[in-house]
């Protein structure tokens, strides 16, 4: 029987970094959740079911969360109100790494994985990072490293960049991020064969989308819908905005105006597994999956944490 790894899950959205700890190991168990958005919260239960969701974890005592041996968090990024070190908690308090760190500082797991936007690593010219690794440091995370990965690298045709920063109590740990796996990967092997016209987008939208870019270029901004079709290799990084006007990815038809993902094809292009149950909204839905994460490198992260414990 292999051995029982405890987790807890912060900032849960649907659960995408557990799906990808749970694919990585056969025995992990998630000993508390904590979620805010009560549509992700629907979402999360009906795929963990006879979960007890914790709301806010600014409001919950940091001695009430069970022992654990990883946290997992894809913390929002927030500005902290001052850059310096050695500040202590006063450096972090009123954003939510607040709360990652106090909970590291008091239940002291071995390891944890935090998963943010890419755009973190330069965020205030480094030193928002950098306050985030010296706190860890501060805390008994002394072994903490840092990696942006694609998930392009590891089998999901998309284009999403994220940062991951992985820390254990154990400074001897040799830790090291997963490699990129060298194999080609496909739109179409997220597409549906039989789409609902409902998501194609319409005459008004479709040109308004190709004016935006045509005034862009003019502007030399690089900005503007993405076209891709079943042969692209990988598509632009789907967002919580996605359920605006789909712009950043549209997929190309024949003879018509060009679609939206369906919410089954963004599960897909996150890596999400078929049977995963999406009870909302489609709108909801493509704001969760664009918030959620890349779970084919959430499992090779998982790998390499977990055998190190």
């Amino acid at each position: 029987m292999a051995k029982k790894i405890k987790i807890i899950d912060l900032f849960a959205g649907i659960g995408g970094i557990r799906l990808g700890f749970e694919r990585a190991y056969n025995n992990i168990e998630c000993v508390f959740t904590s979620e805010i958005n009560p549509y992700s919260v629907k979402t999360y239960c009906s795929n963990f079911p006879n979960e007890d969701i914790a709301g806010d974890i600014t409001l919950i005592d940091e001695k009430n969360i069970p022992n654990h041996d990883i946290l997992l968090a894809g913390f929002p990024c927030q500005p902290f109100s001052q850059a310096g070190l050695k500040k202590g908690f006063s450096d972090t308090r009123g954003t939510l790494f607040f709360d990652i760190e106090r909970i590291l500082k008091e239940k002291k797991p071995k390891a944890f994985l935090l998963e943010n936007v890419k755009q973190l690593k330069g965020h205030d010219k480094g030193n928002t990072l950098k306050t985030i690794i010296e706190h860890l440091k501060e805390i008994g995370y002394e072994n903490v490293q840092y990696e942006v990965l694609k998930a392009r690298d590891f089998g999901l045709p998309q284009n999403r960049e994220r940062i991951y920063i992985v820390g254990f109590l154990d400074k001897n740990v040799q830790f090291e991020f997963p490699k990129p796996i060298q194999s080609p990967t496909k739109v179409g092997d997220i597409l549906e064969q039989s789409v609902d016209e409902k998501y194609t987008i319409s005459d008004r939208l479709w040109a308004g989308h190709q004016r935006r870019k045509i005034e862009n270029k003019a502007k030399g901004k690089g900005f503007g819908y993405g076209l891709f079709n079943e042969n692209s290799e990988y598509t632009n990084t789907i967002s919580a905005r996605y359920y605006k006007d789909g712009s950043e990815i549209l997929i190309e038809q024949k003879g018509k105006n060009p679609r939206k993902l369906t919410p089954r094809e963004a599960a897909r292009l996150q890596g999400f597994p078929e049977d995963f149950i999406i009870p909302v909204s489609d709108n909801q839905a493509y704001q969760q999956f664009g918030n959620s994460v890349a779970i084919n490198v959430i499992e090779k992260i998982a790998k390499q944490i977990i055998k190190h414990l």
